[in-house]
């Protein structure tokens, strides 16, 4: 592999994680490097880096914190209904 593909690699431990996971990227890089930016995008689908799936992230901890609120306040209504008038 050439020198400054390895030196991309270990300036950039994601991407290195990346190829020894799909070691094809060894071949394509070795035959081509202006691929770089392929692996690049590739390898920040698989980490999930994409900004949908950085919205999707954020939508799914919303929609717990929502849910856990209203579990709340359904616990707080029910020990407020079991309590009955204090006098």
């Amino acid at each position: 592999m050439r020198v400054e593909i390895q030196q991309i690699l270990q300036e950039r431990p994601e991407l290195r994680h990346y190829i020894r996971q799909h070691p094809n990227w060894y071949r394509k890089l070795s035959r081509d490097p202006s691929q770089i930016p392929l692996l690049e995008k590739e390898a920040n689908q698989f980490f999930g880096r994409t900004l949908p799936q950085r919205v999707e992230k954020v939508q799914n901890s919303l929609g717990l914190v929502m849910m856990m609120m209203e579990m709340l306040k359904m616990g707080q209504a029910t020990v407020a209904g079991a309590q009955g008038p204090s006098q």
